[in-house]
């Protein structure tokens, strides 16, 4: 079933599908290809990391049809789960890129939600890693090996048919790989690896070099299997993440019975029991309960949090020593691990500049280097009457290292890992190119509210007036606060309970726009707001310079009012997060400078670029904040942008990096090119780290994939090399540039 989208002038239809058996960047490059043929097709996307194929199209190719034609390429394609049943969804509208359909729609069904993490589902069993004697791949390298093996022992048992019996173990191996050369020329990839083998292989048997040819069929079979293989590895990073889900989950049913249902069928309301040393099946809101979560597969942090009733916890969590009752707060399809699989598979689905311009450079290295090799093998025979069987062979061996697979692959294996990598830690990153240019940055602009504070104030100072009570002034505070969601009450209710202190009812409770608070007690009106509305209610205002005092030293004030006498104050201030200064301090060992833009208060703002030790511009409206970027970046500047409001949005979006913390908005999340999850400020020089660490992998990858075909190119001509060498220069510098991306997911 096709959705479509109605763009400018045209009907769009957009497929999803999934595909097993993908490599290395020559593998999906004939599948982008083939499917770039096909009478209505506008573009293609194929995911090497993720396995993921999509077709935008007018309509016309049908999904079943370019299912077809990628099966007969060698391919196994198969249903991508985050479809919900469907090949097909509608094209995204816009500039939006392709593969990136809204994550958040749902179809009306609660059992269809099954999760994102399903996406990452494992391919057919052929695929699986583990069992590649199953696979096809598998079979014909070992029935080509039992061959080569037979055919030596013929050899050494009736050496008069040794030829044939090299000649048939050449066909197992070779007709195989020729029946994929013939169909990837069909579909449009003529200079494909298997073109070059099969060519290679025919030459090789026409001078004589039947057991040279069978040995290199073989070594090409086992490379293309340890190639599988370590494409498969490569791929564990997000198949670990879907693991980390439990499969089934023990809800409450409304007559107060425990039922086990499977984890994808939570809807959202729903109240779950976690008992100690199970997995938390969704994220949810703690309601009652208490003791610490081990958030580890998250965060990688090994203490646990403690947590208790209205604490948030995630899916994937461990929970530790006690029973906990939890409310669902988001479906399958939305919680912590769906989000972060469902992030991390769209960023590994948009290629890094560097990877588009080696694919662009494969494109004319392949030809290049068969032209060269026609040359070599004809040239010197026909100008200078060399020996037709030396040079034949050498060209034949300059076809093999003509398949540019290791360099193709070397970027996007880097990239994958990296994002993988950043993903397992709570750094997301919506593709190679944000992983590339953070590694560019010069200055990050940090929010404060929420970026470098908590977002939550707590009581610094409380002060008693005249003959007041100090408790007394906290338990009326309490009560005005009472039944409030504002900060300021929620600082002063959480205080209170630190305390022990109760507080006593009150009567007539109203809010007064803009200033505070008003109620009644005994005949007694309380009052409880800013400095500046207090002093109008007061008889003697200059007994309020204390509080005056507080606000100059950027805290928040609000004092009590008993019948116009001021009785107290409880001065607040917003917390700087545990690791702000050390995150400051990890960028400048970066090379990164760091500034603060906010719109609050002057005061408060240099308080805080004080204790962090930053400068500070404050008082910003959005369209400010918007301004200082671009005019840093008119300076020269890299700037990454870090908030977590809406009024971060545009700065965000205009900076060369947005980075939105964790707790920020859904504005700011889909704004920004990256977010830290757990909202670390940390996490900004850890992300910088992660990308200059990839990027040095990039380089190393492409230096050994490009200099040893290099290397090669010279000693084939000159005679030193020969078809073996070839092989493993192709299939053993795929596997190795992948062995080498892999090191990006060792824990540091």
């Amino acid at each position: 079933m096709n959705d479509v989208f109605e763009g400018p002038g045209a009907r769009c239809h957009e497929t999803r599908f999934r595909v097993s058996g993908m490599d290395c960047g020559a593998c999906a490059t004939k599948i982008e290809t083939a499917l770039r043929r096909m009478p209505g097709t506008e573009a293609v996307e194929v995911s090497l990391a993720s396995g993921a194929v999509t077709v935008r199209h007018d309509g016309r190719p049908a999904a079943t049809e370019m299912q077809r034609i990628v099966a007969r390429l060698g391919f196994t394609p198969f249903e991508d789960a985050r479809n919900a049943g469907t090949l097909s969804e509608s094209c995204p509208s816009g500039d939006e890129q392709i593969g990136q359909g809204d994550p958040t729609q749902d179809d009306g069904r609660r059992d269809s939600g099954a999760s994102d993490a399903a996406a990452m589902s494992s391919p057919p069993a052929e695929a699986a890693e583990g069992r590649w004697w199953r696979s096809r791949a598998g079979a014909t390298m070992l029935l080509t090996g039992v061959a080569v093996v037979f055919a030596y022992a013929i050899g050494l048992l009736v050496p008069p048919l040794e030829r044939f019996a090299f000649v048939a173990a050449v066909a197992v191996g070779l007709v195989p790989v020729g029946r994929r050369a013939l169909v990837n020329a069909r579909y449009g990839t003529v200079f494909s690896i298997e073109m070059l083998m099969t060519i290679a292989a025919v030459a090789a048997v026409a001078i004589g070099a039947e057991a040279e040819a069978a040995v290199v069929l073989l070594l090409f079979l086992l490379g293309e299997l340890l190639e599988r293989v370590a494409a498969n590895r490569a791929r564990t990073g997000i198949r670990a993440l879907t693991a980390l889900m439990p499969k089934t989950a023990h809800r409450e049913t409304r007559d107060g019975r425990l039922e086990e249902i499977p984890a994808e069928r939570l809807a959202i309301g729903d109240i779950i029991q976690v008992r100690p040393g199970d997995r938390i099946a969704a994220d949810g809101t703690v309601l009652a309960g208490q003791g610490g979560v081990d958030e580890s597969p998250l965060t990688g942090e090994s203490m646990p949090r403690a947590k208790g009733p209205d604490d948030a916890v995630h899916a994937g969590t461990i929970n530790g020593e006690s029973l906990l009752r939890v409310r669902v707060n988001a479906n399958a399809r939305d919680n912590t691990i769906a989000r972060i699989v469902r992030m991390v598979e769209e960023a590994q689905e948009k290629k890094a500049p560097t990877a588009r311009f080696i694919e662009r450079f494969a494109r004319y290295y392949t030809p290049l280097v068969v032209c060269l090799a026609a040359l070599v093998a004809i040239g010197p025979p026909l100008i200078a009457g060399a020996a037709w069987a030396d040079w034949i062979y050498r060209g034949a061996t300059l076809l093999l290292i003509g398949c540019p697979c290791a360099l193709v692959i070397s970027t996007p294996a880097a990239i994958a890992s990296g994002l993988t990598a950043g993903a397992r830690d709570g750094l997301l990153m919506k593709g190679g190119a944000v992983l590339e240019q953070l590694g560019q940055i010069t200055l990050v602009a940090f929010d404060k509210t929420g970026t470098l504070t908590l977002g939550q104030p707590r009581v610094t100072d409380l002060l008693a007036f005249g003959a007041a009570d100090r408790t007394a002034v906290l338990a009326d505070a309490a009560a005005l606060s009472a039944g409030s969601s504002h900060p300021i009450a929620r600082a002063i209710l959480a205080e209170a309970q630190t305390e022990g202190v109760e507080p006593i009812p009150v009567d007539d409770l109203v809010a007064v726009p803009g200033k505070g608070v008003a109620a009644k007690r005994a005949g007694v009106t309380l009052f409880l707001g800013s400095v500046s509305a207090a002093t109008e209610r007061v008889v003697a205002p200059d007994s309020l310079s204390a509080a005056t005092a507080l606000v100059e030293e950027g805290k928040t004030v609000s004092v009590l009012v008993r019948d116009r006498e001021p009785v107290g104050l409880i001065a607040m201030r917003d917390q700087i997060r545990p690791d702000a200064r050390d995150g400051i301090a990890k960028l400048r060992r970066l090379g990164i400078e760091a500034v603060m833009l906010t719109g609050d208060s002057r005061a408060v703002a240099e308080q805080v670029a004080e204790r962090v030790g930053i400068p500070a511009h404050a008082e910003l409206l959005p369209q400010d904040k918007l301004r200082l970027v671009k005019d840093y970046q008119a300076r020269g500047a890299r700037v990454a942008k870090v908030g977590d409001g809406i009024n971060d949005a545009p700065a965000l979006a205009a900076a060369d990096v947005g980075v939105a913390m964790g707790g920020g908005t859904e504005v700011a999340l889909e704004t920004a090119d990256a977010a830290s999850l757990h909202g670390r400020v940390t996490d900004i020089a850890a992300m910088v780290s992660l990308s200059r660490r990839t990027l040095g992998v990039v380089r190393q990858n492409v230096a050994f994939a490009l200099g040893l075909k290099l290397l090669l190119l010279f000693t084939t001509i000159e005679g030193t090399t020969g078809l073996w060498a070839a092989v493993l220069a192709d299939t053993g510098a795929t596997v190795l540039v992948t062995a080498n991306s892999l090191r990006l997911l060792r824990r540091r």
